[in-house]
């Protein structure tokens, strides 16, 4: 048993050579411009897609988007709306935990991330609604949720899978494996957890008061399982976590994404962040200054859901970029981690 992991890990990390050593190739063939557009995901209103948005697939100065309800009016309309994306070479991410957070009301997993346990069916949960995403033209589930509930009230708990790290932590390693046998990236979500939050921080400002060590004990092990069952994307949260960074909230904290997720934990893939345009983003300062901090911190997409965010942020970053060369260079290694997502495609099946 020892041997085969030790096997499959060396195979993982070959093959992340391989396909890092692709993607830095790749990335120098962008311009500039286009290389600040990898790091931006955007969102649009309507059930047709924007020209405005199009144009920017077409000069990749933009990564793909993400889809809400209002952008979804059954499959036939939603698979056209995809194709569409996918032809200019869009990553096309939805929200689909399962229970009442599904963008694809018709698809999995129907039931929320606790029952799912309950009934013990969250691989095949996961693996049949990739599957129906996949051919709906989605790209990117923004799940499974690796949140552990942990105190009365907890703003997440209706959405998380346990308040046992053990169970959340073997419920989140199935939830991706399921999602990638069905060809469907997943972003284990909220780094570094927040199942200690009374509140969402799309509404409030949120912090966390553990030591490092309850958050190693509670808080961390369902990502270190999301991570070593491959997943594509980690997404990074908005909540403030003292023990861990004293002035900056996780999705500008280089210590809590280079330092802890990337150095500690060794992760590889996509940090994406959550909505930029949460309430407990937005205290820290302007939609501009938090996008740039969160690039600065190691991020490497931003998701954009706010009406009219597109443009000033990816103007901003840009003239950042062409000023400093250590942001051009994180820019750089972000843009070649995202095209590495985009060339994997159909993940394999784990």
């Amino acid at each position: 048993m020892i041997a085969r992991v030790v096997g499959l890990l060396l195979a993982l990390c070959v093959l992340g050579i391989q396909q890092g050593e692709e993607a830095r190739g790749a990335v120098d063939e962008l311009t500039l411009e286009q290389q600040v557009g990898q790091v931006l995901v955007l969102s649009f209103s309507g059930p047709a897609v924007p020209e405005y948005v199009r144009e920017s697939l077409r000069a990749r100065r933009v990564a793909g988007v993400i889809l809400f309800g209002g952008n979804i009016s059954g499959p036939t309309q939603l698979r056209a709306l995809t194709s569409l994306l996918r032809r200019d070479g869009a990553i096309v991410a939805v929200d689909q935990e399962g229970g009442s957070v599904r963008r694809l009301p018709w698809a999995g997993p129907v039931a929320a991330q606790p029952e799912q346990l309950r009934r013990g069916t969250v691989r095949a949960d996961a693996a049949a609604a990739a599957r129906q995403l996949r051919m709906a033209g989605i790209t990117v589930s923004l799940a499974p949720v690796a949140d552990v509930p942990s105190v009365a009230g907890a703003a997440l708990a209706r959405r998380a899978f346990s308040r046992d790290p053990e169970a959340a932590s073997a419920a989140v390693r199935a939830a991706v494996r399921g999602w990638r046998s069905g060809g469907v990236a997943a972003a284990a979500k909220h780094f570094p957890g927040i199942g200690a939050a009374p509140a969402n921080t799309d509404d409030e400002i949120v912090t966390i008061p553990r030591t490092r060590a309850a958050l190693a004990a509670v808080d961390l092990p369902p990502f270190v399982a999301a991570i070593e069952a491959g997943v594509g994307l980690v997404m990074v949260g908005h909540a403030r976590y003292p023990a861990l960074d004293r002035s900056r909230i996780a999705s500008q904290s280089r210590p809590i994404i280079e330092g802890l997720l990337r150095e500690e934990l060794g992760f590889r893939g996509v940090v994406v962040t959550d909505s930029m345009e949460a309430q407990a983003s937005l205290a820290t300062g302007g939609i501009t200054r938090v996008s740039e901090r969160a690039v600065r911190a190691g991020a490497d997409l931003l998701l954009l859901t706010g009406r009219g965010s597109y443009r000033p942020v990816y103007d901003h970053l840009l003239a950042t970029a062409r000023s400093s060369p250590a942001f051009r260079a994180r820019v750089r290694e972000s843009a070649a981690r995202v095209l590495a997502l985009k060339r994997r495609g159909a993940l394999p099946p784990r």
